[in-house]
């Protein structure tokens, strides 16, 4: 009986191939009539029963899947976590992922977050989820087993990127803050504003925390280190607060809606005191266009590492179910046309991170002396610190001690008036 399970198999495939002599006008629709044969074969002959319903949900996650990392089905369920993660509080880890070559990798881990503090890394490659293999699994199925009720934990087997052997980290999940601008004065006049994420709120953050300081700011360094990105929108209104005109980036796409330019406009709330800008392979998306933006327009410094490389921008998709689809739908461009798909933003100075105790080890430099590491220096005149203002001074001393690229950064910042004044 086996020639006749063949020769099924032979009738079965000749059935697919159609038959020859079509006209260009049936190349259209001729794989979509092999899709409905390969569908109805399934029906009649898989080993259990499954519903039209089911196929086709599988081939709508399957074509999306197949386009780019990025691009997915979202269920009614992924479609509501989409919209509350850019407007409201969510239940996580905090992290950003992304397929690259086919691993589930972390494109950055969101400060302040559970997956920040179990030392979960930008570049780290999931290798399993509670113990199941993330090969071949979807982002959204992804998204789906990470996320979990409050204080529930789960097991994430990775490997980091400059490790050899994989390690299991467990990470308790929590309420992910929607807060994603955070401040500190460095110094008298010198301040350091960090974005973790581009939420609808971004904005609003930042020109709360630069109407505090506009007077009196000299400098500002701006961290975009380990930030994955959001919304464009944001990104476009928090690159207009430090630019008082031209364009701030472009998208090209196939149809007219993917077609669209932002430009800064002046505005009263427009800061013009000197910036230097982080940056490191976590830093994406809408966080690589603000930094392009700045970069191309020559109003920031950018100190760090290559950045990640997402140059595609997505477009939510409601489908009258209730679910929806993510679609690439534009790449886009920075003002001067650099297209940062796949190629990052290239830092203007190149300055690896060195992690605290490696660069006090490798550091040749003798120990700094100050005035007050002098014997018998006189003492300061005024009245005693408070307890806040030495909690505040010595905070910022360990930022400082432990981060070489904010060092820097600060560094450069207070000399930019002097290097602009002896070239001008």
């Amino acid at each position: 009986m086996r020639w006749f399970h063949y020769l099924g198999i032979v009738l079965i495939l000749c059935a697919l191939a159609g038959t020859p002599g079509t006209t260009k006008a049936d190349e259209k629709y001729e794989p979509l009539k092999q899709f409905s044969q390969i569908m109805d074969l399934i029906e009649r002959t898989y080993v259990r029963e499954v519903s039209r319903e089911e196929l086709v949900q599988g081939a709508i996650e399957g074509m999306l899947k197949n386009l780019d990392p990025h691009s997915a089905y979202l269920d009614r369920e992924s479609f509501q976590d989409m919209q509350v993660e850019t407007s409201g509080e969510f239940t996580g880890i905090g992290i950003e992922i992304t397929l690259m070559n086919g691993k589930l990798t972390v494109v950055s881990p969101i400060e302040d977050t559970p997956a920040y503090r179990s030392g979960l890394q930008a570049g780290d490659v999931i290798l399993e989820i509670d113990g199941e293999s993330s090969q071949d699994i979807s982002i959204m199925d992804a998204v789906h087993k990470i996320r979990g009720p409050k204080g529930e934990a789960v097991v994430l087997t990775v490997m980091h990127p400059d490790s050899n052997q994989p390690e299991k980290i467990e990470v308790v999940r929590d309420v992910i803050p929607l807060n994603s601008v955070k401040s500190e004065e460095l110094e008298t006049g010198y301040h350091y504003l960090r974005i973790t994420n581009f939420n609808e709120n971004t904005t609003d953050e930042l020109d709360a925390i630069l109407k505090k300081i506009r007077s009196t700011a000299q400098g500002i360094v701006l961290d975009l280190r380990n930030n994955p990105g959001g919304l464009l929108n944001q990104a476009v209104s928090v690159s207009d607060a430090f630019l008082s005109s031209g364009q701030i980036v472009y998208t090209k796409g196939k149809v007219k809606q993917s077609r669209m330019s932002f430009s800064a406009e002046e505005q009263k709330t427009d800061i013009a005191v000197p910036i230097v800008v982080l940056i490191n392979s976590g830093t994406a998306s809408a966080s690589e266009i603000v930094a392009g933006a700045l970069q191309d327009h020559k109003r920031a410094l950018i100190i760090g590492e290559r950045s990640f490389g997402k140059g595609s921008v997505q477009t939510i998709i409601p489908l009258a179910d209730g679910a929806g689809i993510k679609l690439t739908t534009a790449r886009y461009y920075t003002p001067n046309g650099r297209s940062i798909q796949a190629e990052g933003i290239a830092p203007d100075l190149k300055v690896p991170f060195v992690p605290a105790q490696a660069d006090e080890q490798n550091s040749l430099s003798l120990p700094m002396l100050r005035e007050k590491d002098l014997s018998r220096h006189l003492k300061k005149e005024q009245a005693e610190e408070s307890e806040e203002e030495l909690e505040k001074a010595e905070k910022v001393n360990m930022m400082l001690q432990k981060d070489n690229q904010l060092r820097l950064g600060l560094q450069i910042l207070k000399g930019m008036p002097i290097i602009k004044e002896l070239h001008s």
